[in-house]
């Protein structure tokens, strides 16, 4: 297995040597997804990143000079220390599944900083393998997104990208490869193919509702 393992990725790198790429296969379809939610933002507007998830907010259209990234442990999102109504935006990308604590707790946090009107973008795992960072607690549908959400305001978008074919891409140990942007590409064809019964990765992107 560890030899056809090497062969594939040679063949990987043989097949996309010179081709622009994008994020890996977790994160493809659902970057290319909420890209089109992006828009000129503001000089004077703030989002707030958590553990890491500027790319996120890079992503709806935030400058790196608008975005504040807080980390844990240094910060946890169950208790942000922050105003109420400080951000034009929150994101957290791939985070909620390890909180460790109650998730409504972290969402309300979440809308809590965020000024009315603002957006919320969260990304989380269903179907996926336990992993770290620094442990694994949750695991959320489109639907258990959309009822933590629901109570705060507008939700824009919520849905979830998989296959049942991604897991031999993962057996390869292919998983965290940059995913090609060339369409003719089977790696591109496996992460953009949808099966909305097979989500391994689910979204939601919402606004505040105005008091």
């Amino acid at each position: 297995m560890k030899i056809f393992r090497k062969i594939v990725r040679f063949i990987y790198r043989l097949t996309t040597l010179g081709l622009s790429k994008g994020p890996n296969i977790t994160r493809y379809y659902m970057y290319q997804h909420l890209s089109k939610y992006s828009a000129p933002r503001a000089q004077e507007l703030k989002a707030l990143s958590i553990s890491h998830s500027g790319n996120l907010g890079k992503l709806v259209g935030f400058a790196d000079s608008q975005i504040m990234d807080v980390s844990y442990p240094a910060f946890n999102i169950l208790d942000l220390p922050f105003k109420d109504g400080e951000f034009d935006a929150v994101v957290s990308d791939l985070v909620l599944e390890h909180v460790e604590g109650n998730p409504q707790q972290a969402i309300d946090e979440t809308f809590r900083v965020l000024k009315p009107n603002g957006i919320v973008l969260h990304t989380t795992n269903l179907i996926h393998p336990i992993h770290g960072y620094p442990n694994d607690y949750w695991r959320f549908t489109p639907n258990a997104l959309k009822l933590l959400v629901v109570k705060h305001g507008h939700i824009i978008d919520v849905g979830g990208w998989g296959n049942p074919y991604l897991w031999l891409f993962v057996a390869l140990g292919l998983q965290y490869v940059p995913v090609p942007h060339t369409r003719w590409h089977p790696f591109h064809w496996l992460a953009m193919k949808n099966d909305e019964t097979w989500p391994v990765v689910t979204w939601v992107l919402a606004t505040k509702s105005v008091a």
